[in-house]
């Protein structure tokens, strides 16, 4: 009996298994080695990687012929799919894989900026997909091109110039933070 109710009270003492499943981006809290909890996987040559991205919902309803659009963007990081190789990366490696989730946060400022700026009709919901849709296709392109690139990193001048203009852009899209 005394072993039920202690293995009671250690399962309630764990977290949630969806506690940290994403972590929200936010301009005072940069990435740390300890945010990565996968497991490393892909070939070798790669020591990290960093899963984001950016989730999205909506809900609208319409009032006396005019819609009423709520919505929530948020630029996430993943860390039970983000992983590192113990031993082999380096403060330098870090802020490469930071850079990728700045990268999801400036698509997922984009995002609510052609937001507010568009239009809607009756399709609004195909309209918003569509948008959401082009957004994430611009953002997949954009992180593929900075690999490519940096080579994944390697390329220090490169990677330099990337951190920099992703920054600059944050900056220019501030207002939709």
């Amino acid at each position: 009996m005394k072993f039920l109710v202690v293995l009671f009270c250690l399962l309630y003492a764990l977290p949630a298994p969806n506690d940290n499943i994403k972590m929200r981006w936010r301009e005072d809290r940069k990435l740390t080695w300890d945010d990565f909890r996968g497991r490393p996987s892909g070939s070798p040559e790669y020591v990290a990687s960093t899963n984001s991205g950016i989730s999205f919902s909506y809900s609208y309803s319409t009032r006396n012929g005019d819609i009423i659009l709520e919505y929530s963007v948020q630029s996430n990081f993943y860390p039970e799919l983000s992983w590192y190789r113990s031993g082999i990366v380096t403060d330098y490696i870090l802020q490469h894989e930071q850079t990728h989730f700045d990268i999801s946060e400036l698509y997922a400022r984009k995002l609510r900026q052609k937001i507010e700026e568009a239009t809607f009709t009756k399709n609004i919901k195909l309209e918003l997909e569509a948008i959401y849709s082009e957004n994430e296709k611009q953002r997949q392109q954009t992180q593929h091109k900075y690999d490519k690139e940096t080579e994944h990193s390697k390329l220090a001048e490169k990677e330099f110039q990337w951190r920099l203009f992703i920054a600059q852009k944050l900056k220019k899209h501030e207002y939709w933070k």
